[in-house]
């Protein structure tokens, strides 16, 4: 489940669809088994502990789209400001360093049909 801290607003909202590169690509029966395919457990907690706010839907049964924001954890921290994306950045990105982000590969794109 997503953090709460909206209290200083949601920032950073983005939409990314990702797209399975194998043939012939897997058709999902619902959001879970769409995410478990595509992320690691790590990487599927990374999005739970600093998302704001996150939705999934599965596309075309084949494909797994999320839209996410980002809350500030105070309004103190004027440098870091949205210091969640920041810590989502990072967390993934050392994921993405271990090999532990993904399960198998996949093509991403990001798309302006949010979600929410």
């Amino acid at each position: 489940m997503p953090n709460a801290d909206n209290t200083y607003g949601t920032f950073n909202k983005m939409t990314k669809i990702l797209s399975q590169l194998e043939t012939p690509p897997r058709n999902f029966a619902n959001v879970d088994e769409a995410k478990a395919y595509f992320l690691s457990s790590e990487a599927l907690t990374v999005f739970d502990e600093c998302c704001t706010e996150l939705q999934w839907a599965v596309v075309d049964n084949q494909k797994l789209k999320y839209t996410m924001t980002f809350g500030i954890k105070d309004d103190r921290n004027t440098e870091s400001g949205n210091d969640w994306a920041i810590q989502y950045k990072t967390r993934v990105d050392a994921l993405n360093n271990a090999n532990n982000f993904h399960a198998y590969a996949f093509s991403e794109e990001e798309s302006s049909d949010h979600l929410f």
